[in-house]
C-alpha cells in the first residue's frame, strides 16, 4: 500500500471514535472557567508557545479555542486586534476580565464552536489552536484554520494522546483508548500537500501542584467523571505512598507544537 492511498483522515475520525470520550459541553467550561483565569500566568506553556512562533508582519491574530486568553491576551499589545473564540460563554467573560487587567481593548470575544458556521469570521494573519483540538473530524479543522489564516498556522495537540497518566487509568481500572495524537495531524496535513514543522512542549502533569488530596481528586474526577467510593480509596492509597509522586502528578504531558502555511 503507498501512503497516498491512506486516509488519515478517517483513520483519525475512527480513533477520536474508539476513543469513546465526547466532548465536555459548554456548561462544563463554565464551571470551570474561574479556576484557569488563575492559571493562565503560571507555568511556561504560553512563554513556550510564543517564543515559536514567527509574528513579523503580523497584526490580527485568531485564537480558537482560546479559553482564558493563555496565547491571545499575552499577544494582543503587540497586535492590532485579537479574536477570541470559545464555545464556553463564562470563559469569554473571563478572557475579557484578563484583557482588562492586562490593560489591553483590541481582544474582540467570538461565541462560536469548531463545528459552527464561521462564515462570518474575519481573516486573520495568523490562527492559533492551542489544547483546544479535541475534535471529532481533524481534517475539516485545519480546514476551518486554513480559511482563516493568511500568513501562518499554530497548533497544539496531545503527544500519545492521554490527558492523565495512564498509570492512574489502569489504578481506578478505567483504562482508556487513547485520543489521536499529533502524528494522525501530521499524516493529515502532509496528505492535503501540506509540509509542517514541528516542535514540543513538555509540562509537568495536570494533576501536578495540588494542595491536598481533595484537590487532586477533583481533578481525576475531571478526565474521568465521578468516583465510585472504591475508586476514591485505591487513589488515596497511591497519593499517600509516594508524595513526591503525588505532587508531580504522574508523569509530565507532552504537546505537540505543529505550525504551518495554508495554502493560498
Amino acid at each position: 500500500m503507498r501512503r497516498s492511498d491512506v486516509d488519515f483522515a478517517q483513520l483519525y475520525r475512527e480513533q477520536m471514535a474508539r476513543s469513546g470520550r465526547a466532548r465536555k459541553p459548554a456548561s462544563a467550561w463554565d464551571e470551570r472557567a474561574r479556576k484557569l483565569r488563575g492559571r493562565m500566568t503560571s507555568g511556561t506553556y504560553a512563554a513556550d508557545f510564543i517564543a515559536r512562533m514567527d509574528l513579523e508582519g503580523v497584526e490580527t491574530l485568531l485564537d480558537v479555542g482560546c479559553g482564558p486568553g493563555t496565547i491571545g491576551v499575552p499577544l494582543a499589545r503587540r497586535l492590532r486586534r485579537v479574536y477570541g473564540l470559545d464555545y464556553s460563554p463564562m470563559m469569554l467573560e473571563v478572557l475579557m476580565e484578563n484583557a482588562a487587567a492586562h490593560g489591553v481593548d483590541n481582544v474582540v470575544p467570538v461565541l462560536r464552536a469548531w463545528e459552527d458556521d464561521w462564515s462570518d469570521l474575519p481573516r486573520c494573519d495568523i490562527a492559533v489552536a492551542s489544547r483546544s483540538t479535541a475534535v471529532e473530524d481533524m481534517a475539516a479543522a485545519i480546514e476551518k484554520l486554513n480559511a482563516h489564516a493568511r500568513k501562518r498556522v499554530y497548533m497544539t495537540t496531545l503527544v500519545g494522546g492521554q490527558f492523565v497518566d495512564p498509570e492512574i487509568a489502569a489504578l481506578l481500572g478505567r483504562r482508556q483508548e487513547p485520543f489521536p495524537d499529533y502524528i494522525y495531524v501530521v499524516n493529515i496535513l502532509y496528505s492535503m500537500g501540506i509540509h509542517p514543522r514541528l516542535d514540543y512542549i513538555e509540562l509537568p502533569s495536570r494533576l501536578a501542584g495540588t494542595r491536598d488530596f481533595a484537590e487532586f481528586a477533583e481533578r481525576v474526577a475531571w478526565s474521568f467523571g465521578e468516583l465510585q467510593p472504591e475508586e476514591l480509596e485505591r487513589l488515596r492509597q497511591w497519593y499517600a505512598a509516594d508524595p513526591e509522586r503525588s505532587r508531580r502528578g504522574g508523569a509530565p504531558m507532552r504537546w505537540a507544537l505543529i505550525d504551518w502555511e495554508p495554502p493560498p
